[in-house]
């Protein structure tokens, strides 16, 4: 077992350089599947390490570190895409490209698997099994994780478990967010479009008015999390945009409806999308209209595995302090395409406090003033390497 110390000290040694790292990435932020810049950096990092590695999901990148013995293969994961932002921040680093902004935080995902990975390379001698480095495109919308899989990044060697990370400024450097089970929500693009028949607004006998269904249809999809839902299994679900009608004398033809739900399981996602298509058809036809639903489907809900979490809270312990380990009492209905590594292996994905009051870090994510504490980085990287190590070594 390498000792906490030796690897504080280690972590401390390369700060400054994972600083320099995140600081590059934010100023040349790239958006999902465009991560041509970001992807060569992370190249370069490789093998100036000397790690091999492969490219994969166009942008994305796998290297591996195999230690001296043979032993199980852990995974660790770092998002790499941006956001279509303007950085507002007035800071050195501040993004140089109009329009796009590290304001998720991948650029400290990928800085500190990159210090892990640094440590890691030179700990190979006393590692018994592997390590992939999974560098991930496409988190924010595409969801880079799945062609991933689906090219073999979990195989060859086959990978037994996954550790991910996400900051938080929600949350103060020097402390994490664990959560058991059920951690983020599942995703569901819907499209609704009603169709009617137009007549003059003076004599609507004439027509089917597509707005009268679409109102309708409306305020029986609400009835859906508030009837049809087991209140100990929540779900969402938002119509953001109505369209429809085309002056005001005029019948409207069509309606065209967009929204998003958010699921915590299979058996209710199946259920909301099921009512969903249910109520826009019939409500639709009782009225003398159509209704037609059409379903974008999304992220799997993330579910941490529970022997992946035990072992992050035994190495927060360990590093942070009980004090600075905080177990998230629900789940987030936000998504995070982490869940397909989830949902085929082992894993555990944890939030790292980023967040400084003191500081005037308090900015959330998505935002144009978003940054973090740098001092989180060492954090991150300590605890990717111990994790790493910690699951290798069971």
């Amino acid at each position: 077992m390498v000792d906490n110390d030796y690897l504080k000290t280690k972590a401390a040694e390369i700060e400054e350089w994972i600083i320099n790292i995140r600081r590059d990435f934010h100023k040349y932020p790239e958006l999902g599947f465009e991560e041509y810049r970001t992807r060569d950096k992370i190249i370069e990092y490789l093998e100036e390490m000397n790690i091999e590695y492969n490219i994969i999901a166009t942008t994305g990148v796998v290297g591996i570190i195999r230690g001296k013995e043979k032993g199980k293969t852990v995974a660790l994961r770092a998002d790499m895409d941006a956001l279509p932002m303007t950085d507002k921040k007035e800071v050195s680093y501040k993004s140089k490209i109009n329009g796009k902004m590290h304001s998720c935080g991948h650029d400290a995902h990928m800085a500190i698997l990159l210090g892990a990975a640094k440590i890691l390379q030179e700990l190979k001698g006393s590692i018994k099994g592997n390590v992939k480095l999974l560098f991930q495109p496409a988190e924010e919308t595409l969801g880079g994780a799945k062609p991933m899989i689906e090219e073999g990044v979990l195989d060859s060697p086959y990978v037994d478990g996954i550790f991910g990370l996400h900051v938080d400024n929600s949350l103060e450097k020097g402390t994490i967010g664990i959560r058991y089970g059920q951690m983020k929500a599942a995703s569901d693009m819907i499209d609704i479009v009603i169709y009617g028949k137009n007549s003059h607004g003076a004599y609507p006998q004439n027509g089917i008015d597509a707005i009268a269904i679409a109102n309708q249809v409306m305020s029986s999809l609400q009835t859906i999390v508030s009837r049809n839902v087991d209140p100990r299994s929540s779900a969402v679900l938002t119509i953001g945009t109505i369209k429809g009608g085309y002056a005001r004398n005029i019948v409207a033809d069509k309606v065209e409806m967009e929204g998003i739900v958010r699921t915590l399981n299979r058996e209710t996602r199946k259920l909301v999308l099921y009512n969903i298509k249910n109520i826009v058809e019939k409500v639709s036809q009782s009225m003398g209209g159509k209704g037609e639903l059409i379903r974008t489907e999304g992220y799997v809900a993330l579910n941490n595995h529970d022997n992946m979490v035990n072992i992050v809270k035994q190495n927060g312990l360990e590093l942070l302090g009980k004090e600075n380990i905080y177990e998230m009492p629900y789940p987030s209905f936000g998504v995070e395409d982490f869940s397909f590594f989830t949902e085929a292996r082992p894993s555990a994905f944890f939030h790292l406090g980023s967040g400084n009051q003191a500081k005037g870090i308090v900015e959330g994510g998505h935002t144009p003033y978003f940054d973090i504490d740098e001092d989180c980085l060492a954090d991150g990287v300590l605890l990717q390497v111990k994790n790493a190590l910690e699951f290798l070594w069971r």
